[in-house]
């Protein structure tokens, strides 16, 4: 491969040397160097630490000799510095001593957001132990699934009662496994095992390194599960390479020791676990954590803390901007914000709002191997897919054909894929090189890892590993996350992008928020597309459903256009604030199910109508001729 500084050289001489006929006829050509300077400052940080033989362990115990008295977490008011921190995982690391395990067996931790689930990791991590990081928010069949999914071999419990509770409930499906509980007073019993008194009287001991002998890259430092929304959650293997990948997403927009990352999202989840916390470790930053996100006491946190860097997930900024506006919106420190799942439609709402100068939207998955980041402020985008980047990407990126109801790549008469043009849409995916072709994605079957890849696209033989995501690649080659492969359905022959039609109805002042999806009617093909509307402040639902059957009708094609609308008075998210869906499906139109206020989409009197029970048995009866 050139040097990337002849190839740009001999880009530029194709339109000779002047600088504005070269931006001219590449207006994106900065963009890409931007991308690639950045890029390659953040390796050259993970490249060193690699080429040192360095962890994420390490690199913590480099930060509290180098700085011990510096807040590595400040918590509900409290500073707790990297000395403090490493002597409670020092302590952890003491009673994991106990247990005999060695490298490769798991520990499951169930904590909420505080510093224990932090020096607990890390004192696990001084022995080479896995760490399984449980969604607490998961009850009986999914939480027995994922203890039993990631065999571990002992349950550390946070002190928060609804954990306790939700682990007491299947305790005699997990009887084998020793669970210590934290926050509780619990005498030594068959069942449970006191972890503060343990603790306590554990010695903080530095473990040697030869503890954890025997680790390598490869090896694996934690597993963070999928959302479950496909199925029961799957344990994602994240080895001590891909955590170091983590940090680098921190370090890619600028984050170093100086700064201050917020961080609300919940610290199981790959945003806050792994890009926040492994970022802030590598960098020897400061993390301002909170243990639930709070819309009212967001900005007073970040100005308090002199905040300068920001994560979020899913519909988090929607519930800022549904705050009343104050005088103190954008006074703060933040120089920028990390995440994904940031809509299009509340984009420059909240960027201008809160005078946030940097919105850095990421696209990846915690499975896969290469992820995208937005470094140039482009709205609603998520990274950039173009042929320079390729070249000097060791894992190039692609966007193909592909139908978004089967979910099968298109192919043509060779068996091979079609790559989407500028201005097209289709399934994102990266290569897979061939010395991690054996590489698993999840612990698990081999059967549940073969389903994220996709063979011979290109060429007979070639790997790639399917994100199972439907994204849109513009004239500039900037990406836009469209939707989840599920979530797109097809009516009238067409196929109907979820995300799209929800952007157009947020675009309405009186809607906070549009959860869209499709529903059966029995005797049809395909889906009809139905929207759940959460409103804002006292709407009166009669006095807005002509506005939107005419906001729809003048912004969505027939066919896109939903059929039904039902008023939650709540809108359901999940933990990292995504949108469920799963019950809408099964409920679909049918009032005798959904207690929300319902309503149906007649064009003979171009408006919504309340859809009662004859109404329904209406268009069952017409659907069946």
């Amino acid at each position: 491969m050139p040097p990337i500084d002849k190839v740009l050289l001999g880009t530029a001489g194709v339109v000779g040397t002047s600088i504005l006929a070269w931006r001219t006829l590449f207006p994106w050509i900065g963009d890409d160097i931007t991308f690639l300077r950045k890029s390659k400052e953040a390796r050259a940080i993970t490249d060193k630490h690699i080429a040192d033989g360095k962890t994420i362990v390490d690199l913590f115990e480099e930060d509290v000799m180098r700085t011990p008295q510096k807040s590595f977490i400040i918590f509900e008011d409290r500073s707790y510095t990297y000395e403090l921190v490493n002597d409670q995982a020092n302590r952890v690391g003491s009673l994991a001593s106990q247990w005999g395990l060695k490298v490769g067996d798991t520990v499951a931790i169930m904590i909420g957001n505080e510093p224990a689930f932090i020096w607990t990791y890390l004192g696990l991590q001084k022995l080479g132990i896995d760490v399984a990081f449980i969604n607490y928010n998961i009850k009986k069949k999914a939480l027995v699934h994922s203890l039993k999914s990631c065999d571990a071999k002992v349950l550390i419990l946070g002190k928060d009662e609804d954990m306790f509770l939700a682990v007491d409930e299947i305790r005699n499906e997990i009887s084998e496994t020793p669970v210590y509980v934290q926050g509780k007073d619990i005498k030594h019993s068959g069942d449970y095992l006191p972890w503060d008194d343990l603790l306590l009287a554990a010695l903080p001991v530095q473990a040697t390194k030869s503890a954890r002998e025997g680790v390598t890259y490869e090896t694996t430092s934690c597993l963070i599960f999928t959302s479950g929304t496909t199925g029961l959650p799957k344990p994602v293997i994240v080895c001590h390479r891909k955590v170091l990948a983590f940090a680098t997403a921190l370090i890619l927009i600028g984050f170093r020791e100086r700064d201050i990352l917020y961080t609300t999202p919940p610290l199981y989840h790959t945003m806050a676990g792994g890009l926040g916390l492994m970022g802030t470790i590598t960098a020897g930053g400061t993390m301002v954590l909170r243990r639930k996100f709070s819309a009212r006491h967001f900005w007073e946190d970040v100005r308090k803390y002199d905040v300068t860097y920001i994560q979020y997930v899913g519909e988090m900024f929607r519930y800022l901007l549904a705050l009343p506006q104050h005088p103190l919106d954008g006074m703060h420190k933040v120089k920028a914000v990390l995440g994904n799942g940031l809509r299009q439609d509340i984009w420059e709402k909240f960027q201008t709002r809160f005078r946030v100068p940097w919105i850095c939207e990421t696209f990846g998955a915690t499975e896969g191997i290469i992820s995208t980041t937005n470094l140039s402020n482009r709205v609603g985008s998520c990274g950039r897919i173009s042929p320079i980047l390729n070249r000097f990407d060791l894992i190039p990126k692609y966007i193909i054909e592909v139908d978004p109801i089967t979910g099968h790549p298109v192919r043509d008469k060779y068996g091979h894929c079609k790559q989407v043009k500028r201005g097209g849409s289709g399934l994102i995916i990266t290569g897979i090189p061939k010395v991690m072709q054996d590489f698993k994605f999840y612990q698990g079957d081999k059967d549940m890892n073969e389903k994220k890849v996709i063979r011979n696209v290109f060429m007979d033989g070639d790997a790639y590993f399917d994100f199972g995501d439907l994204v849109r690649l513009d004239n500039d080659y900037f990406i836009y996350f469209m939707d989840r492969l599920g979530d797109t359905y097809r009516w009238k022959g067409e196929n109907v992008s979820t995300c799209e039609v929800a952007n157009v109805l947020s675009g309405l002042d009186f809607i906070q928020d549009a959860n869209v999806y499709g529903v059966q009617i029995l005797g049809t093909e395909g889906r009809a597309g139905m929207a759940a509307l959460h409103l804002r402040g006292d709407v009166q639902i009669s006095d807005i459903l002509e506005d939107i059957y005419k906001h729809c009708s003048d912004n969505l094609p027939g066919y896109a256009q939903p059929l039904f609308l039902r008023f939650p008075k709540d809108m359901k998210v999940t933990a990292t604030f995504k949108q469920t869906k799963i019950e809408f499906v099964k409920e679909g139109y049918d009032p005798s199910l959904i207690t929300d206020p319902l309503y149906y989409r007649d064009d003979s009197r171009k408006n919504y109508f309340q859809l009662t029970h004859e109404i329904y048995d209406q268009i069952r009866i017409k659907s069946k001729l």
